[in-house]
């Protein structure tokens, strides 16, 4: 039985593509699932791909992680990332991994952007790399779990 993952995106990502090419570059958020699909089928994963402009419904996606015992939860929670006390609570309660992703640097951004709730909780953080950034984590994932990091 493949590993299962779960990779949560917040709000505005279902926007990628046309939303500030410049910033989020041109993939859609359905070539990004694909993308990250294809590297857990390559790795041997399973993957759930998950998207909510609504916090709660996040919230309830990570419950479904802890419910189903889920190995690691790949996050992008958008602009929750700055806000969300919700989210945070929830992934205290999770037990595997938690890996934070962001297309953008957020450091490189508005300052209000250089605040995580996530970090708090994340083994690690990803950003800056567009929509490799998911693909590194899948592949710290990997490694991490055949013992390689």
């Amino acid at each position: 039985m493949k590993d299962k993952i779960y990779i949560i995106n917040g709000p505005n990502l279902n926007k990628l593509g046309t939303r500030e090419p410049d910033k989020y570059g041109s993939l859609n958020l359905q070539e990004i699932e694909d993308m990250c699909k294809n590297k857990c089928d390559q790795l041997n994963l399973s993957c759930v791909f998950f998207q909510s402009n609504i916090e709660g419904e996040i919230v309830n996606k990570i419950h479904d992680a802890i419910d189903e015992n889920i190995k690691a939860i790949i996050i992008n929670a958008a602009a929750y990332t700055h806000t969300s006390i919700a989210i945070l609570d929830a992934l205290k309660m999770f037990q595997g991994i938690v890996i934070e992703v962001h297309i953008t640097n957020i450091h490189s951004r508005e300052e209000f952007r250089h605040h995580s709730f996530i970090s708090k909780v994340a083994q690690g953080v990803i950003a800056g790399f567009g929509e490799e950034s998911y693909l590194m984590a899948i592949d710290y994932l990997y490694k991490l779990n055949n013992k390689k990091v």
